[in-house]
């Protein structure tokens, strides 16, 4: 299908812009006047200035406010707010220590971040939104459809936290769990302690019964999920965070099809691990249907039919996910497997910390993204911007074609936090004068300790850019410092599907050349003898499923959060990526 035509302003007339302003003034001076009081506010070193500055002027003067918060807020990044977060962890844990700790009242749940494997992730305070944005785009995990939908969700946690209240006999739990599914709770009201009281529940116009988004257990997920949806044949949207995960759901489905379609032609729940105190209810929602077990057989598993996906659900038109950064390597195979007829729509683009922006349907819905102030409010920086200090820039002073990093203000109490990715500036929605972006890579900060400016972005490309030729079919990749010789060097880990290529060797030789080419910094840094040719190293077919497994395991982080970083620094996992080693180009 064709995306519509987008007609992005270059700049803002007068009048949307004054337009624009007054809005992005309303909201953050609502966001900055509530959160003011907070403990965070009242108490962190890094507002002192703005403290003062508040207390010595007329609090009542708008104007004036907002301009003590851009004059003396600095730029934040977590090492401010994590001794605050930190006292929702203590034992025992008292309302009074932790009400108004970011936000007015007690948090919703803490979002952890999907943090790499080995490291702790960080936590955010989450709390309800006023009741007119609960269902707001920017915070539904599972987006309305108006048919069936297919999104995975899962409702595992980390742990739970108890805030003791001050009459000494009651508590209020928060639940540490991914954002997706801190929202989902929210929406639904469903707390942890009632989970197994919901069992039965099957919300209309989606694909599989509650239960199984409490299922512990990579496997046991995936199983259970393609045996819902190979079933149910009126799919019409499909939505994952990463959509990576649908490439790994489809692996499952053809390693697992003769399984799979006789579970459905007999109304059998596989014995699976982690199940068992769930079987009798995955049975009651399951039923045989030997019809359409047939019609699975005759189409066959998903092998190398181009638009396997509408054969099995021929009402299928959408497909929401996002298809870059770490899932990358699966896209052409997503692709080949919906073909061509299925739309490709982004997430909501923010993370753990905060909301930022919703796909924008006027333009290309799969990578443009309409900044929204629902959550936070969005201010930026301009990542090529030369000069020592750095100027925070409004969503009006944006210039299309510049790169930028995100400065959040957020609802739940961030004061002008860095976002650590960058994006590109594509020009500003005719209708309202905000903000279209494009999700570019993480931060310019990826030099591996090299001192080589090299993005992950330019990682990511060049790898992929020769692969297909020289290597295979790439299926995973990460890039770690190799320090075997001197100089050190970017070091690919690849895992591919299908034999390695004849003239496979020639592989980093044409990286080199590419990295030669299109950066400078690279090719000072090798003429300095800073920067040796980059080496690429196979590891064994199943290493990225294992290490997505791993993690889930080891934080509690939802199946659909799980993703493997571009570029990889932390020494632990590096050593266990380096361990899955089978041969080098």
């Amino acid at each position: 299908m064709s995306s519509p035509v987008s007609d992005l302003l270059d700049s803002l007339p007068a009048e949307l812009s004054q337009q624009l302003k007054e809005h992005a003034n309303q909201v953050l001076l609502d966001f900055i006047r509530s959160n003011s009081a907070s403990q965070f506010a009242q108490n962190a070193p890094v507002l002192a200035k703005f403290r003062e500055a508040i207390a010595q002027g007329d609090l009542k003067d708008d104007v004036e406010f907002l301009h003590n918060f851009t004059a003396l807020v600095p730029i934040t990044s977590y090492e401010p707010y994590q001794p605050f977060v930190a006292k929702f962890s203590a034992t025992p844990c008292r309302e009074a220590d932790v009400k108004d700790m970011f936000s007015p009242g007690l948090p919703c749940f803490l979002a952890m971040t999907s943090s790499t494997f080995g490291k702790e992730p960080k936590l955010f305070a989450r709390y309800r939104p006023p009741p007119q944005y609960v269902w707001d785009p920017i915070y539904l995990t599972i987006p309305s459809s108006e048919g069936t939908i297919f999104a995975p969700s899962s409702l595992r946690y980390l742990k739970v936290l108890r805030i003791d209240h001050e009459d000494g006999q009651s508590s209020h739990e928060v639940v540490v769990c991914s954002a997706s599914s801190g929202f989902l709770r929210m929406q639904m009201n469903w707390d942890v302690e009632h989970d197994m009281d919901r069992l039965d529940l099957w919300v209309p116009g989606q694909t599989a019964p509650f239960v199984i988004s409490i299922v512990e257990g990579y496997r046991p997920f995936f199983i259970l999920h393609a045996l819902f949806v190979l079933a149910d044949p009126r799919v019409t949207t499909m939505c994952f965070l990463f959509a990576n995960v649908f490439a790994t759901l489809v692996q499952f489905i053809e390693d697992e099809w003769l399984l799979l379609v006789d579970c459905i032609e007999n109304g059998i729940i596989p014995n699976l691990e982690n199940i068992h105190l769930v079987r009798g209810v995955l049975e009651k929602h399951f039923a045989a249907n030997p019809a359409r077990a047939a019609e699975l057989r005759e189409i066959g598993p998903p092998g190398a039919a181009n638009g396997w996906a509408v054969r099995v659900w021929p009402a299928l038109t959408t497909f929401i996910g996002i298809t870059g950064d770490s899932a990358t390597a699966a896209f052409p195979r997503i692709l080949h497997v919906l073909g061509p007829s299925v739309t490709i729509q982004a997430r909501a683009y923010g993370s753990s910390e905060c909301g930022i922006a919703l796909p924008y349907l006027n333009g290309n819905p799969a990578v443009d993204l309409k900044v929204t102030m629902v959550d936070g409010v969005t201010e930026f920086v301009d990542v090529h911007a030369v000069g020592p200090s750095e100027r925070v820039l409004s969503a009006w002073e944006l210039v299309k074609g510049h790169h930028y990093q995100p400065i959040v203000t957020s609802r739940d109490g961030l004061w002008r936090y860095r976002f650590d990715d960058v994006m590109i500036f594509k020009g500003f929605a005719p209708e309202d004068g905000m903000p279209v972006i494009n999700y570019l890579h993480r931060g310019d900060t990826l030099a591996l300790s090299l001192g080589t400016n090299c993005t992950e972005l330019e990682l990511r490309s060049v790898i992929f850019s020769i692969a297909e030729q020289w290597i295979g079919h790439i299926t995973g990749s990460i890039v770690v410092r190799d320090e075997r010789e001197k100089p050190d060097t970017f070091g690919f880990l690849v895992e591919i599907d299908g034999e390695i290529g004849k003239d496979a060797e020639m592989a980093p030789q044409f990286i080199f050349e590419t990295l030669m080419e299109s950066n400078l910094a690279c090719r000072v840094d090798f003429w300095k003898g800073k920067l040796r040719t980059p080496t690429i190293r196979l590891v064994k077919k199943g290493t990225f499923v294992e290490y997505r497994r791993q993690k889930c395991h080891k934080t509690g982080v939802s199946m659909n959060h799980v993703k493997v970083p571009v570029v990889l620094s932390d020494e632990a996992p590096k050593k266990w990526f380096l361990s899955k080693v089978i041969t080098e180009l």
